[in-house]
């Protein structure tokens, strides 16, 4: 098994670390009731998805 040679920096693997960039989540239009919804979800306020009804809701 390879074993490193010399340990790594600190500056090195905080350089690694540094592309972990949390983000925002994007929005998408639901196109039945109009409200903001996750894309790729079922919209939580009409629980309609890709144009029928996917679940009920009250």
């Amino acid at each position: 098994m390879a074993v490193p040679k010399k340990k790594q920096s600190k500056t090195r693997g905080d350089k690694r670390a540094a592309n972990w960039k949390g983000r925002t989540p994007s929005y998408a239009e639901c196109p039945q009731c109009h409200q903001p919804k996750l894309p790729h979800r079922v919209c939580g306020n009409c629980g309609y998805y890709a144009g029928r009804q996917a679940v009920e809701v009250e």
